[in-house]
């Protein structure tokens, strides 16, 4: 076995493990009980880990070269808090961690992740089909209560009123927008780039009789400062991480322009500590071009639109839940998956799960709720109401 191996492994991963290659068996670390064993069916290369960690390792699990012999989640979660210490090459990777921002690009992004198809994501999504962070309340909540409970959270803050009009960018399966106009009778508009997304919101807005309060448009964000259209409140959730840095100031422009004077925008994205490209692995083969923005970031801009924030929440341990809900679900229906897609796209998606789990469990990421207002507004209550 490569000494360069052990040694690497030794150092990223803080504590003691087997590593099994080739019929022959190391002790990395000092403890007398190792956490668990890796065995490697194929060698890793050295230059593939010199140049992305996280694209090495991701890459040999699902091809099956690499694997271990412990829950997959409880494996990661030892080591994910030492991200810092996997190698990328940033001039090797360039095309890879930089992707053009221009429409048609991105439109191709994020739909390679979400039309995937509806009967895929209905596996392993709860009855909402809710594909971001639940908010469990109470710990005895399921997945379906947490989700509910979040688009409630979420609407709460926003302190709708019958007749008021919504505007949800990135609206997902719609979710939110049912609910709004069933609680509140509101109007809400939709905007997603996912075909997949559309029909379905669609047939439920007429299969639920919602035609005089809901619609939803196949459009880009960017399209939305000379649509003429104006909302008593914008909401986003889980859009922005697909908006990419540099486009951040542009994304605000757009809601400035359709959001009334007063209106409230709450804005509801996966954040990071600190500003980075974001991981090779996942970018390959999760989210082309996703980039995790900061909150320091994004508050900072918002002044620049008279934006005053009203509140900031994190909700980073709600979101460690739902990744293990979403995972225990799918793994329920692996078998289901396999038939789909094949064996190394569920190992793939089963590794960006129980991945993600263990990164906001360990916060490399989290994720925060801003809500703001378009200037100064005084209409609201002085104290929280949730």
């Amino acid at each position: 076995m490569q000494t360069f191996i052990k040694e690497y492994l030794g150092h990223i991963i803080p504590v003691t493990f087997y590593l099994k290659s080739g019929g022959e068996v190391s002790q990395i670390g000092n403890a007398s009980v190792p956490e668990f064993t890796v065995t490697l069916n194929k060698n890793l290369e050295q230059k593939e880990l010199l140049t992305s960690t996280s694209l090495a390792l991701g890459e040999a699990y699902m091809r099956g070269d690499l694997e271990v012999d412990r829950d997959l989640y409880e494996v990661l979660d030892l080591f994910m808090g030492e991200m810092g210490k996997f190698t990328t090459d940033k001039s090797a990777l360039r095309k890879l961690i930089t992707t053009s921002k221009s429409k048609k690009n991105q439109k191709k992004e994020v739909t390679s992740h979400y039309d995937i198809g509806n009967d895929f994501y209905r596996l392993w999504l709860d009855e909402t089909m809710s594909y971001s962070c639940g908010y469990f309340k109470e710990d005895s909540y399921t997945l379906y209560q947490a989700q509910v409970g979040k688009v409630h959270h979420i609407l709460d803050k926003l302190h709708l009123e019958e007749g008021m009009t919504l505007l949800d960018i990135g609206c997902g399966w719609g979710f939110l927008l049912k609910e709004a106009a069933k609680k509140y009778g509101v109007k809400g508009t939709g905007i997603t780039l996912s075909q997949e997304q559309y029909k379905k919101f669609s047939d439920d807005i007429e299969k639920e009789g919602l035609q005089d309060l809901l619609s939803v448009k196949l459009m880009d964000y960017r399209d939305l400062e000379k649509s003429g259209l104006q909302f008593d409140r914008v909401v986003s959730v889980g859009m922005l991480e697909h908006v990419g840095r540099g486009n951040y100031e542009l994304f605000l422009k757009n809601v400035y322009e359709v959001l009334k004077p007063g209106g409230l925008f709450l804005l509801h994205y996966i954040s990071a500590l600190e500003e980075h490209e974001g991981d090779a692995w996942i970018k390959k083969y999760i989210f082309p071009g996703g980039t995790i923005p900061s909150l320091r970031e994004i508050i900072n801009i918002l002044p620049d639109y008279k934006f005053y924030t009203l509140d900031v929440e994190s909700l980073r341990r709600h979101y460690n839940r739902t990744l293990l809900c979403w995972r225990e679900n799918f793994l329920n229906h692996r078998d289901e998956v396999v038939k789909m897609q094949g064996e190394e796209f569920a190992r793939m998606w089963e590794l960006y799960l129980a991945a993600c789990a263990a990164t906001f469990h360990n916060g490399i990421i989290d994720i925060h709720q801003i809500l703001i207002s378009k200037g100064v507004n005084n209409e609201l209550p002085m104290t929280r109401v949730v």
